[in-house]
């Protein structure tokens, strides 16, 4: 996976094949299926490129049909289906091998002023400088996640605020981390958007185990993102220390529920929510997870 902002600018500048076709290409990675932050930010780098005046993505909703291979390039289709006076909406399926793995609407406006509020992060959560790399904690819990972590994920510097499972006492299920990436990025705040749609997959649905003492990188752990939603409320640069709050607010019948909050500097820049699969294998069914990453 990138480990330079260039590898992930490339990452995300797709190959206009005409007619609402674009494709992309994967990084080389130890990974066995697509990660899902790629292909949301692919998906929309594709909507963009579709766009033809100031338009800024506002939403989006994401449904993954099947498990990405890492061997091929996905395509993505983009159907422009309304244009109006203020609101753009696109939807956009991604394909390999003549099967969709990925569906996502999203809707664009023109920027207006208009009423303005929002809401304060969880609880204060002390500067980045003084909070622990994440793959630092994540070692102390898994021999395998920091090298695994610095493979896939050295484009992002990461660092861990806290969560409930630091407190005994409290009941939700809760995760902090600051995030940005590792060198400055251009100024397109699509650009921007896409980058923060690729981070905000990548510890989300980790949340929704935090009570549950579970060890993530555990073959016994079947997981997959189902749905992914964002909104973009302001602008905000991914190249900057974002302020990523995360909350479970339910897991049940095989799936976990999360919901996080991405602010710079005080200010709420985005919004968004997941649903995946979190499903404990027994351990007579550990050798088919590969299998089934695969299928």
């Amino acid at each position: 996976m990138p480990q330079q902002v260039e590898e992930l600018v490339a990452l995300l500048t797709l190959e206009d094949r005409g007619g609402g076709h674009y494709r992309g290409v994967h990084p080389q990675t130890s990974m066995q299926r697509s990660f899902g932050g790629q292909v949301m930010a692919q998906a929309l780098s594709a909507m963009y490129r579709t766009m033809v005046d100031e338009r800024q993505c506002h939403s989006l909703s994401g449904y993954f049909l099947r498990p990405g291979s890492t061997d091929a390039p996905i395509d993505y289709h983009v159907t422009l289906t309304r244009d109006g006076r203020g609101f753009s909406t696109r939807r956009v399926v991604a394909g390999q091998g003549g099967k969709d793995i990925f569906v996502m609407s999203a809707s664009f406006k023109t920027p207006e002023a208009g009423l303005d509020h929002q809401i304060a992060p969880y609880a204060p959560a002390p500067p980045p400088e003084r909070c622990e790399p994440l793959a630092d904690v994540l070692a102390r819990e898994s021999p395998t996640a920091r090298q695994h972590w610095e493979d896939e994920w050295g484009v992002l510097d990461v660092r861990y605020v806290d969560s409930s499972r630091d407190n005994p006492l409290e009941a939700s299920a809760r995760m902090t981390i600051w995030v940005k990436t590792v060198d400055e990025l251009d100024a397109d705040p699509a650009l921007h958007q896409q980058v923060l749609a690729y981070a905000s997959d990548l510890t989300i649905l980790a949340v929704s185990t935090v009570p549950h003492r579970l060890d993530f990188y555990s073959p016994r752990l079947q997981i997959a993102t189902i749905n992914h939603s964002m909104w973009f409320h302001r602008p905000i640069r991914a190249d900057g220390w974002v302020l990523y709050d995360q909350v479970s607010p339910s897991a049940s019948n095989g799936l976990g529920f999360s919901i996080g909050r991405l602010y710079s500097d005080g200010v709420l820049g985005a919004s968004c929510a997941q649903e995946g699969l979190i499903r404990r294998l027994p351990e007579a069914d550990v050798p088919a997870r590969a299998d089934w990453l695969r299928s």
